[in-house]
């Protein structure tokens, strides 16, 4: 109870910066009190590792000492009133000063061209897109122990600060709950007389919470890159490239509901928002959908239902289905009131018939027919702008998409060896070598990575949303 209240109490004030409150002292008081001055810090590391991403430890350790120094001066027992204003205001001068060692930000000189609160709001707001490639990556038993008993401290805040960084778009509970578990896990196995027994019986214990912050770290992350109906969209051709037996009016309404699963949950302070409505959620998909494939059947067997939708999100693309052309809206089913449905329902049966094309190219194409949608449905000649797009996309899309799919599909079907190896044939066949385009030696070795960390970033179920766009739009260019 102690540990839910304080941390709904931080994330009040983490709240609280973007209302304009970030210095209130009595706000800020309250919380170290009740938490305590180590309970204060830990939650601090966390929240500004979140917040600036991109920051090195030592400049957030630098920014936790400033802040945890802060509170405990001026909330002590007759501390001055104005302690906290002053002190805040020092801080704020030092983050504009040249030699700043606080997390470095492209808005800071904007911020401190201002003077006073405005300056302190200003700079409060800042923050670090959030890491698109989680970094963190977990040392061997033995290499944990030895920083660990080096020097206890330093490794939990080096390990608070690298997984809350690299897995910030978690929810706070979920992410705090997974740091304390692993923390923990650490400190017992280190002294244990067999610790290899031990961290292995730990970290089965603990892999319904990995599993959970790894999962929302992922919906999270896409539901603030791409907002809700997008979101429905992506699942909902997630699930129709999975299951492309499925009907629209079958998985539509799952999508709908996962993304108000997450519109409730990736930015709760309940503990266990995300975990109790994800499971719910999952037990709706596996009741709608296992009859329908073995593969989601074989998903939903278990009982633990945050690692049957772990297990169901990383399920790879099925086979496409022998399926007639897609039937193309008409320009009143795509220009009335259910036109947005209309277009989703194209680019559904288009996902169906084409299971590997990757979730960042159908994301360009969800977001060319909301452009045309916006374009020509309010343009004078609504029939003959949406004619004049239909002939542009009836000549460039198809081998477009059948590229796109074909590509990813060889990534899935082929070892990764061999995926390269066919990728440098492909290459080779489309500009040999000795021609005026041919790539030579050492650019045929640089384009066969470039893509072949495409293909290995970008075509899984579960590929980061923002990064693989802007790769999508390099690959497409004006296409």
């Amino acid at each position: 109870m102690r540990a839910a209240l304080a941390l709904l109490l931080l994330v009040a004030a983490v709240h609280a910066e973007h209302r304009g409150k970030a210095y209130v002292r009595d706000k800020v008081c309250r919380e170290f009190q009740m938490l305590g001055k180590e309970d204060f810090r830990t939650l601090t590391i966390i929240a500004k590792s979140r917040k600036f991403s991109n920051a090195t430890f030592e400049e957030i350790d630098h920014l936790v000492r400033e802040i945890v120094s802060l509170a405990e001066t001026c909330c002590a027992d007759g501390a001055d009133p104005s302690c906290y204003d002053a002190g805040s205001s020092a801080l704020s001068a030092k983050s504009c000063s040249e030699s700043s060692p606080f997390p470095a930000h492209p808005g800071t000189a904007d911020c401190c061209a201002h003077e006073g609160l405005e300056q302190k709001l200003c700079l409060a707001a800042l923050r670090h897109p959030p890491q698109q490639l989680p970094r963190y990556v977990q040392p061997s038993n033995e290499e944990l122990c030895q920083a660990f008993k080096k020097d206890p401290k330093d490794f939990a805040d080096r390990f608070l600060h690298e997984y809350a960084s690299s897995y910030g778009q978690a929810p706070l509970p979920v992410l705090l709950g997974s740091t304390r578990a692993f923390l923990s896990m650490v400190s017992t196995c280190c002294i244990s007389p067999k610790p290899t027994a031990c961290f292995l019986k730990e970290k089965l214990e603990r892999k319904t919470l990995s599993l959970l912050t790894l999962t929302s770290n992922r919906v999270c992350s896409r539901f603030t890159a791409y907002g809700k109906d997008k979101v429905i969209f992506s699942y909902l051709t997630s699930l129709a490239q999975k299951i492309p037996g499925a009907s629209f009016e079958d998985l539509l309404p799952l999508a709908e509901d996962a993304a108000e699963v997450f519109s409730q949950c990736c930015d709760s302070v309940a503990e266990d928002c995300m975990q109790r409505k994800l499971s719910e959620h999952t037990a709706k998909a596996c009741g709608v959908l296992s009859a329908r494939d073995e593969r989601f059947a074989e998903c939903c067997k278990g009982k633990n239902l945050v690692q049957n939708h772990f297990c169901i999100s990383a399920l790879p693309p099925a086979p496409a289905p022998e399926l007639p052309e897609a039937q193309k809206p008409t320009d009143k089913q795509l220009c009335g009131e259910e036109g947005a449905r209309n277009a989703k329902r194209y680019l559904f049966e288009l996902a169906r018939r084409h299971t590997s094309v990757p979730d960042a190219f159908l994301s360009k194409l969800y977001d060319a027919s909301q452009k045309v949608r916006e374009e020509c449905c309010s343009a004078k000649d609504t029939s003959a702008c949406l004619g004049s797009k239909r002939q542009q996309m009836g000549k460039k899309l198809p081998p477009i998409l059948e590229k796109a799919n074909q590509f990813c599909r060889q990534y899935t079907e082929l070892n990764f060896l061999d995926f390269k190896k066919r990728l440098r044939e492909s290459l080779m066949a489309t500009m040999p070598e000795g021609s005026p385009k041919g790539p030579g030696p050492e650019r045929l070795g640089r384009l066969v990575e470039q893509r072949a960390d495409f293909a290995s970033t970008c075509c899984p179920p579960n590929s980061p949303p923002l990064y693989c766009a802007s790769k999508v739009s390099s690959e497409l260019g004006e296409a």
